[in-house]
């Protein structure tokens, strides 16, 4: 998955290193952790966050009601409550797939 997006970065004029900097985290298969990892990016007041599945989108979510959050792969955004509507998400939260 990161290699797509690190392209699409590129395609746009975003270079790793050049003029933007990405943080990453990573649960190791911990969710229990995914908050602490979430309120850590928010902590460093980020432009954006990435979210790979649906548990780091839902702590992103609970962390920051201000900061853009991009789903990965999103499923269901309406059922599992990150949108109201795909017409109209509303919120700070987005996807892709």
């Amino acid at each position: 998955r990161r290699k797509p997006f690190l392209e699409g970065l590129r395609e746009s004029g975003w270079v790793e290193g050049q003029n933007v900097t990405i943080d990453r985290r990573f649960a190791a298969g911990q969710a229990d952790r995914l908050p602490a990892l979430a309120a850590e990016l928010v902590a460093l007041n980020v432009d954006a966050l990435l979210a790979a599945a649906t548990p780091a989108a839902k702590a992103a979510q609970n962390a920051t009601r201000r900061i853009p959050i991009v789903m990965a792969d999103p499923g269901d955004a309406v059922h599992l409550g990150f949108v109201t509507s795909l017409a109209r998400p509303g919120g700070n939260i987005t996807g892709v797939t």
